[in-house]
């Protein structure tokens, strides 16, 4: 009769402990499913959230073990695209529209949190040893530190799963509680069956340039426009004869003490390029010019990291940023400024009350 007792005590306690989920279990069981997919794909949405303008991507990630990525980011608004890819001849930021790519000699992207990684989200959780469960009503949220060397703003992230812990959500959030970065997966695949020649460098240029329609066979070339367009020919035709700024953009974080002391509209063999030249405490420049593409793929050689702006992937190296934004290009240099501060100025370029009309 005592062993019957015994025996029931001991299957109650045993049921009555079943619902209790812990956190070793939570992360034991995400990175299991992550460490143990050879491959895997993802598609969802990722926003940013800069002051009152929330930029919103389409996104979607390929992963091959052990460090083979491709990332491609459609921003809604202007349907901009860029991809990142690493594989083994290294990492590529490539902006199809431009026929040009920044090639990177970087660690990327085990030197930073990812919100959109899920071997970068096992990372952040495993490398912090304060991070905590929560059970809702939906699933299970780990909260845990993140670690984003160029935005210092960010500090936390909440990563949300359904009761299985299959994920569905990432948050990251600034020392203000204000969710800076959300990405909400769609749909996740954990064998993918990728292979190394999902990751081709060449293949990606292929077909950017086999889906840019001919204009001189174009049938839907009818206006003045195009077929003006169509006389561009050979070595003597200058393609840039039109490429003017319609509006100067000046940023709207300037350290302080520092003043626009020079603005000059030069003109160059490719078309007209601003020059904004801040002085005083932090001297920096800034080169403006419209954006123009490559008749041919051209790789540019980066020494920095890839650098997520508002609106476009980036290149960061010691002393300055390149990007291309809304058809213009962007150069910003400066001896004087911080990274911090060299990101604050870029991600504040753009915003409507900075733009002046140079007509």
């Amino acid at each position: 009769m005592k062993k019957i007792i015994l025996l029931f005590g001991f299957l109650l306690l045993t049921l009555t402990g079943c619902g209790e989920y812990k956190l070793e279990d939570a992360i034991k069981d995400f990175s299991k499913s992550v460490e143990n997919s050879k491959s895997y794909k993802t598609n969802g949405t990722m926003e940013i959230s800069s002051g009152e303008e929330i930029f919103t991507y389409n996104i979607e990630t390929q992963f091959l073990k052990d460090d083979f990525y491709k990332v491609t980011l459609i921003n809604q608004t202007n349907n901009h695209e860029q991809i990142i890819l690493k594989n083994n001849d290294g990492l590529y930021v490539i902006t199809p529209s431009l026929n040009k790519s920044f090639k990177f000699d970087s660690v990327w992207p085990e030197n930073s949190s990812q919100a959109y990684l899920l071997k970068n989200l096992v990372n952040d959780i495993k490398n912090d040893s304060s991070a905590s469960l929560e059970k809702t009503e939906d699933g299970y949220i780990i909260k845990s530190v993140v670690n984003y060397p160029n935005n210092e703003e960010l500090e936390y992230q909440k990563i949300y799963f359904d009761n299985d812990m299959n994920i569905k959500k990432v948050e990251v959030f600034n020392n203000e509680d204000i969710v800076k970065i959300k990405v909400t997966f769609k749909s996740v695949d954990l064998k993918a069956k990728l292979d190394e020649d999902d990751f081709v460098l060449d293949d990606l240029i292929t077909s950017e340039e086999n889906e840019t329609p001919n204009k001189e066979t174009n049938p839907e070339c009818t206006d003045e426009t195009c077929k003006e367009e169509n006389k561009c020919e050979g070595e003597n035709c200058d393609e840039s004869t039109n490429a003017t700024l319609d509006s100067i953009i000046y940023p709207l974080y300037i350290p302080s003490d520092t003043h626009l002391s020079s603005s000059e509209t030069v003109s160059t063999d490719t078309g007209e390029r601003v020059i904004l030249t801040f002085s005083g405490e932090k001297n920096f420049v800034i080169v403006e010019e419209v954006s123009k593409a490559s008749n041919e793929f051209e790789i540019v050689p980066v020494f920095g990291e890839p650098l997520m702006l508002n609106d476009s992937v980036g290149a960061l190296s010691s002393n300055s940023i390149s990007w291309n934004a809304n058809n213009i290009s962007y150069y910003l240099v400066s001896s004087d400024l911080s990274t911090a501060e060299m990101v604050s100025v870029a991600k504040s370029l753009g915003n409507s009350s900075t733009v002046i009309s140079t007509k």
